[in-house]
């Protein structure tokens, strides 16, 4: 008899609860409800509509006491926890926003000037390409992944979660501005982030990068998702073949139209008495971009023969080189103070991509090199292993691909063949001789693109205070992917 009046009893008060329930509420469940399906349907994994019956409880039932704080005699208590509820709600809001909808980005570094600029920060929308559901999902929302001061991890390592990205408005078309997760950034010396893990090993070997932490620091490894987000401009797209000649990309034998703004670093020299503050503060160059070139007696012959001017008593006029556009190029040529400007030639022995293959290549002179296209076959050749090695083995998830005796390993079988599961970009940087991008680290793997800046929310400018054009008035809300 006592069960049956305890499941009688349980009825009875379920039904008292439903009754109770105003219509508005029920109103606000339902509409919350479609949106919650909808997403489910977005999302694809129908095992999340378990979690429609925590809503359930939260507008109707109310059997879980998340509001017990309400009926609280104390006033303390109700005014902290009233602060909390609302944090908290404010947090869930924040990060479903941020993980499937969009979120802002500030431009940190020079490599898309004059395109966007430092000091720039972008609204940045997931759903151009399709947002990512998310590999680490137990993170707090407003970190990437340290929180600052503490230096602590602001996610959780587990559950990780494969990668799967939600349908979205289009894919990533030649010329679009993306943002992406670094994906040599996996592996991090957290002391020393720049130059990145990978050629940090290159130039000082791994044991002695691992063995220094007093100089190079732990050394962690991050989730795709965690690691840290950079903004470039895609110019390779999958199974595409790319050369750069004397900085022109070339896309399958043809060339590409240049960005706008497009720059390169140039030397450059005025006569005597010329306010060189004046020339930069016209033509915008920034604090960080203003370099006078150091002029040893060894160089006076070289500078004479290009062209500079060399005064009779051997001196030379102050050389400046700077990052510049075409446009800041024509202004200084129409200068007629300008005693010389010439375009900066790359300079060998840089640590580009990939390894040994790149040995001949410079920044300006690079390639030619194929983009990995999903469900495409790669004949698995030494000289293949050395350009795609690391995609097949990181990227793709095969740990323990290896080459040995001239023979690729994968799964411990020999393969001559390797076919690829995800497409790959290749991005640059707008200031192509300041950019740290795929010519120096590789292809970006489809799983790591987070999505695509759509506007300058607001812009600062950090070589003036704020009540002397500080603010940038008119970048704001201007469109962040101005070239496309």
């Amino acid at each position: 008899m006592n069960g049956n009046t305890d499941k009688k009893n349980l009825r009875d008060d379920f039904e008292a609860r439903i009754k109770a329930t105003k219509k508005t509420r029920w109103i606000r469940f339902g509409i919350v409800s479609l949106i919650f399906f909808l997403w489910v349907a977005w999302l694809g994994n129908w095992w999340v509509a378990l979690a429609w019956f925590l809503l359930l409880d939260i507008y109707i039932t109310g059997y879980i006491p998340l509001t017990w704080w309400k009926k609280s005699k104390n006033p303390a208590i109700r005014g902290i926890m009233s602060w909390v509820d609302a944090i908290v709600y404010a947090l869930v809001l924040v990060y479903f926003v941020f993980t499937f909808i969009g979120q802002n980005y500030q431009i940190p570094s020079s490599s898309l000037e004059k395109s966007l600029l430092v000091g720039d920060y972008l609204w940045v929308n997931k759903m151009a390409y399709g947002p990512r559901v998310p590999n680490t999902p137990i993170h707090f929302p407003l970190v990437q992944n340290t929180f600052p001061v503490i230096n602590t991890k602001s996610y959780l390592d587990h559950p990780q979660w494969k990668y799967h990205r939600l349908a979205g408005l289009g894919k990533v078309e030649r010329g679009d501005i993306v943002v992406f997760n670094f994906p040599a950034g996996d592996t991090v010396a957290i002391k020393v982030q720049n130059p990145d893990y990978y050629t940090l090993v290159k130039m000082y070997g791994r044991e002695n990068v691992h063995n220094n932490p007093q100089t190079f620091g732990e050394i962690v490894y991050r989730p795709v998702d965690r690691r840290e987000n950079y903004v470039k401009r895609a110019v390779g797209l999958p199974g595409d073949r790319l050369k750069i000649v004397d900085g022109e990309i070339f896309i399958n034998g043809a060339p590409i139209p240049q960005p706008e703004n497009v720059q390169f670093n140039y030397y450059y020299q005025f006569g005597e008495g010329t306010d060189i503050e004046k020339v930069w503060e016209d033509l915008e160059i920034a604090v960080d971009d203003r370099h006078r070139v150091p002029v040893t007696p060894d160089d006076i012959q070289a500078l004479r023969t290009l062209g500079f001017t060399v005064n009779p008593d051997g001196s030379v006029p102050p050389v400046y080189v700077s990052p510049l556009t075409p446009a800041m190029v024509k202004a200084i040529e129409a200068d007629k103070n300008t005693a010389k400007i010439m375009k900066m030639p790359a300079s060998d022995g840089e640590i580009l991509y990939p390894a040994g293959e790149a040995d001949t290549w410079t920044r300006a002179d690079y390639g030619t090199i194929w983009i990995p296209k999903k469900g495409t076959r790669l004949r698995l050749t030494p000289r293949a292993w050395g350009i795609y090695g690391r995609v097949i083995r990181d990227y793709e998830g095969n740990h323990d691909a290896t080459l040995r005796d001239g023979k690729v390993y994968i799964g411990g079988k020999p393969q001559d063949y390797y076919t690829f599961k995800m497409d790959y970009y290749f991005m640059m940087g707008d200031n192509r001789d300041n950019s740290l991008d795929s010519r120096y680290w590789g292809f970006v793997p489809e799983d790591h693109i987070v999505g695509r800046p759509e506007r300058v929310l607001i812009s600062f400018d950090k070589d003036r205070s704020i009540f002397n054009g500080g603010i940038r008035w008119n970048r704001i809300l201007r469109d962040a992917n101005p070239d496309k």
